[in-house]
């Protein structure tokens, strides 16, 4: 054979083999990216499950937290009103000191039981003023913390989805820098996530 022609067969060999390897190349590369677009996608799972669940807690607690103060309220009203009773019936008694025995008796009776009425709405066991005040407070701070936790769900949400259509993109066009991008947004989700779940941060959203 003579030497050019077996110059240019070896160039030959070698460009087959330099594109042969990139093809094993592009091919890994786009394993591996199906692979990291699987995590991902599970990772956005977990989070659209945590921004559901933030929701969830923090209108239940909005609405548990508004029955409570109507509760109290109510609570209030009616306290008022028995010790409005009493009172009238102690100024009645006053304006009239001749009244007979057995009438004070009656009255001082009634006042006693009114007040006495009055005085349990004020601490009665699990449905008590004070009880269903710091009750409507418990499920206040439930309800704020639920509302801290949900815009992180909703800008890790918004950001993975975003991450999986760059490293879609970048299976089809074998680009590094897109996937290294997507990448990058997908760990900033990942940060955004853990926070909603344990609100390690509060973010400066007002």
């Amino acid at each position: 054979m003579p030497r050019e022609d077996w110059l240019e067969a070896s160039e030959i060999a070698e460009t087959i083999r330099g594109e042969a390897e990139e093809l094993r190349a592009d091919a890994s590369f786009r394993k591996f990216t199906g692979i990291y677009l699987g995590i991902i996608a599970m990772l956005l799972a977990i989070t659209t499950l945590g921004g559901s669940n933030a929701t969830k807690v923090m209108l239940n607690a909005n609405i548990q937290a508004s029955d409570s103060y109507g509760f109290y309220q109510a609570k209030y009203a009616r306290q008022t009103s028995y010790r409005l009773a009493a009172d009238q019936l102690e100024a009645q008694l006053v304006a009239n000191p001749a009244m007979p025995d057995a009438a004070k008796a009656k009255f001082a009776e009634e006042i006693k039981r009114w007040r006495a009425t009055a005085d349990r709405y004020e601490n009665e066991p699990a449905s008590g003023k004070q009880e269903l005040l710091a009750r409507a407070k418990d499920w206040e701070a439930k309800r704020d913390r639920a509302a801290e936790r949900d815009p992180n769900f909703d800008f890790a949400e918004a950001l993975f989805q975003i991450a999986i259509v760059l490293g879609s993109v970048s299976i089809v066009a074998v680009s590094r820098p897109l996937v290294h991008l997507s990448g990058a947004l997908a760990a900033v989700a990942t940060l955004l996530m853990v926070n909603g779940y344990f609100l390690l941060v509060h973010l400066p959203l007002e």
